[in-house]
């Protein structure tokens, strides 16, 4: 908005002339989420508390995180609210640039399916009833229609000059790959949405300690930051061998804005936390990242990104399977003495380890920044 608004007075206003530079809108989404979320925080925090909006805690957490069930829940409606407003100001948002409209339609569509989960979540605790919030199988629909719906958009729509169903792979200078060369598209779209329901799952489970989702996501966002500002330059681009792509440098600035967006959640969300992100925040995060990385072609990159996050995930898939493997060979008492993890997901594990909570979130932040590093060094090695 302020670039359409400042930008055609530069003739009289030389400084405004700073309102073309990405890297300066960028910045100042940033900070106005950032600030924003001093703002907004304090008002959606009393009306949370006011509605006794609490947290549900999972079945299997820990026992010293039963007295988190008075905490406010659904605290990503800050996030959703000061990213949304810091991009509607700072970015360039129109049909002929669509990299952040998408990004953005995708992040608030994720939002609203958790926002629904967390709300019946709430009825049914206040009905006494058990807390299973929105059906599986409707939540993983919602999923899946938004993934096949933007897989399906860019086959048939690319927005950039390389083939719409097509990825890249980190490590390779200019190396595309292409489903649609095979008549096999339609993995694509399959792809997809396997990246952008398995993301959005991921930060879903990481979300499980004070300060650890939002920690996490805001250094895998400032990090693809990175990627979208260099893609989105012809000098840049071609002097790493990565492929340019026209307009997405505006991506930096979604990227951005919800890394400001989650530094000022933390004010709130670090430990002891005083509300939650809920599914309406880490359902929304993880939507958003999946699609940043789709749009910029890096979806491997975001195995490097997001590591952590996959590896929460494995540590669930890993518990679940291998107990109920052990169970039908070899009974009950078997698979419950000999469980792959004290408790999942990971985080769990090394809390019932001994680690205090705010000991396994810094340390995990820790090995965020490494993987962050990881995936940057792919930038220059090819």
């Amino acid at each position: 908005m302020l670039y359409y608004f400042l930008v055609p007075l530069i003739r009289e206003y030389r400084f405004l002339n700073v309102f073309t530079y990405i890297s300066f809108r960028a910045v100042g989404a940033a900070v106005t989420a950032l600030i924003l979320s001093f703002v907004v925080g304090p008002i959606i925090l009393r009306a949370l508390r006011r509605q006794a909006v609490h947290q549900v805690v999972r079945e299997g957490t820990p026992e010293s995180h039963a007295a988190k069930s008075t905490t406010p829940t659904m605290g990503g409606l800050i996030i959703l609210t000061c990213t949304l407003i810091s991009v509607i100001l700072w970015a360039r948002i129109d049909l002929d640039r669509p990299y952040v409209l998408i990004a953005l339609f995708v992040t608030l569509w994720m939002g609203v399916i958790g926002l629904l989960d967390d709300y019946l979540k709430l009825r049914q605790k206040r009905e006494g009833k058990k807390n299973r919030g929105l059906v599986e199988r409707y939540k993983l629909t919602g999923q899946i229609v938004v993934g096949v719906a933007l897989g399906w958009y860019l086959w048939k729509n690319p927005i950039s000059s390389l083939p719409g169903a097509s990825t890249s792979l980190p490590f390779f200078k200019y190396l595309i790959v292409v489903p649609a060369t095979a008549g096999l598209a339609w993995l694509y779209v399959v792809f997809t949405t396997f990246i952008l329901t398995g993301t959005s799952n991921a930060v879903n489970i990481t979300d499980g300690l004070d300060g650890l989702a939002a920690g996490l996501s805001a250094i895998a966002f400032g990090t693809f930051a990175i990627f979208a500002y260099i893609m989105g330059r012809v000098d840049a681009s071609r002097y790493l061998g990565v492929f340019y792509l026209a307009d997405a440098g505006e991506l930096t600035i979604f990227c951005l804005a919800v890394s400001g967006a989650l530094v000022g959640f933390l004010w709130y969300n670090t430990h002891p936390a005083q509300v939650f992100m809920g599914d309406t925040g880490s359902l929304a995060l993880g939507g958003g990242l999946g699609a940043v990385a789709i749009l910029l072609k890096s979806e491997f990159v975001l195995a490097f990104v997001g590591a952590v996050f996959a590896a929460e995930t494995v540590s669930v898939i890993l518990q679940r399977y291998v107990f109920k493997y052990r169970r039908k060979r070899y009974g009950l008492e078997y698979a419950q003495k000999h469980r792959v993890f004290r408790r999942a997901p990971l985080h769990h594990h090394f809390e019932v380890k001994g680690w205090d909570e705010a000991q396994v979130v810094v340390r995990f932040w820790i090995i965020g920044v490494l993987c962050a590093f990881v995936a940057l060094s792919t930038l220059k090695l090819r």
